[in-house]
């Protein structure tokens, strides 16, 4: 493409900062712990000391960077309005197939790029029985591989401003898109900028939007008081308070003061460590771990181009500190919607009001996954983005020209 400024990107982290982290973790300073504790105060002592020690010995992070650099990943400049220049990492996974449908997939936090590991070879093969994908997955502003804004007030808009002009970049001016976590909410702020323009149809993993109100949702506003009878919608809603209850911690400090936070997590590996640990396990629908897993997941914060400090800033700017709601300047689009429910997902609404978010042309409930669902099931959510953009689907050939086969 003329005038591109897209560079193949390799990850290649010095020796000097592998030699740094490993003295990091040799003067780590670890704290006492209550006695039968577990997780009720947090992360348990001995999973740190287990997880530690095996960073210290065992884990190879060049055999972890050989995978990850097998990926075709590269970087790209994008100007953002009001913000200058950013430069985006992204892995671009094209299919055999001419006519595969473009998607974006859009990671949250404490995610990465690499959420998407397992979905790409299951979207982008090639079959009759199903359609193919062209898979997009960036790392978000501040997040692993991507330059960090400088300036103070980079929300919604601008994301959503990164992730079009990323994809008319690479050809794609009309795509699907499909999100999780900030996935799902920077969705739907794509959505009302670039809604049915650009974006034909998007998928979320973690359908939720504002409460309805009396005048705005009369009926599912009147619909609330018939919960109680409802006992799935009921046990979700529970669920979902207890973690608001309990487990909102995290989400006040860096929505609020993430620059503090930021200190600790820049310096201390083990802080890291702990800090996103604490969320795989618990965010999980029992998910098995392996201590290669976890400590790729972490490298890749204690590596990003900005620091692990950087990632957090997100929830200060989609908040205004914490005086709004994240959903601010966003509006129903009647772009065709799927939505998944994963049984052990954070947030759990009754799935009337998925409708308040747009066009639900497509649902899916499945009886096993949790919050980080393209990575813990992703068969099944492949599985239903094959479902609602395949031959039969709700939104066949959403995208002129691009249905999928062959």
């Amino acid at each position: 493409m003329a005038g591109s400024t897209e560079q193949a990107f390799t990850v290649a982290v010095p020796d000097a900062d592998l030699e740094l982290l490993h003295k990091k973790l040799d003067l780590a300073r670890l704290p006492d712990e209550l006695e039968g504790a577990e997780w009720n105060y947090g992360v348990p002592l001995a999973d740190i000391k287990r997880l530690v020690a095996y960073w210290k010995d065992s884990f190879d992070w060049r055999k972890a960077e050989a995978e990850i650099n097998k990926l075709p990943m590269f970087t790209r400049d994008i100007e953002v309005d009001g913000f200058g220049t950013l430069n985006i990492h992204y892995v671009h996974q094209k299919s055999e197939v001419k006519n595969a449908i473009p998607l974006l997939f859009v990671h949250g936090w404490p995610g990465d790029f690499l959420e998407a590991k397992k979905i790409l070879p299951i979207l982008t093969a090639k079959s009759e029985e199903h359609p193919s994908f062209h898979v997009v997955s960036l790392s978000l502003p501040g997040f692993g591989f991507s330059e960090a804004p400088k300036k103070p007030g980079f929300a919604g808009r601008q994301y959503a401003e990164v992730f079009n002009k990323l994809m008319v970049a690479l050809g794609y001016n009309e795509y699907v898109y499909q999100g999780g976590d900030w996935g799902h909410i920077l969705g739907v702020h794509a959505v009302t900028h670039y809604g049915h323009t650009n974006i034909k149809a998007w998928h979320t993993n973690m359908p939720f939007y504002r409460a309805p109100k009396l005048f705005t949702n009369p009926l599912l506003f009147i619909g609330m008081l018939a919960i109680i009878f409802d006992t799935p919608t009921k046990t979700g809603l529970v669920n979902s308070m207890q973690w608001r209850t309990k487990g909102m911690g995290y989400y006040i400090e860096q929505a609020t003061q993430p620059q503090t936070l930021g200190f600790s997590l820049s310096d201390s590996p083990v802080g890291l460590l702990a800090w996103i640990y604490e969320k795989l396990v618990t965010w999980s629908d029992k998910y098995p771990w392996t201590e290669d897993e976890v400590l790729e997941w972490i490298s890749i914060y204690w590596f990003s181009r900005s620091g692990p400090a950087a990632a957090g800033r997100i929830y200060y700017e989609m908040t205004g500190q914490n005086q709004h709601d994240v959903m601010e300047g966003t509006k129903y689009s009647s772009v065709p919607l799927g939505a998944s429910y994963f049984p052990r997902e954070l947030v759990q609404l009754p799935k009337s009001w998925t409708s308040m978010l747009g066009n639900v042309k497509f649902e899916a409930q499945h009886d096993k996954g949790g919050h980080f669902a393209a990575y813990e099931q992703p068969e099944k959510l492949a599985g239903d983005l094959r479902n609602m953009y395949g031959k039969g689907g709700p939104v066949f050939g959403i995208v002129p020209g691009k249905n999928g086969y062959d």
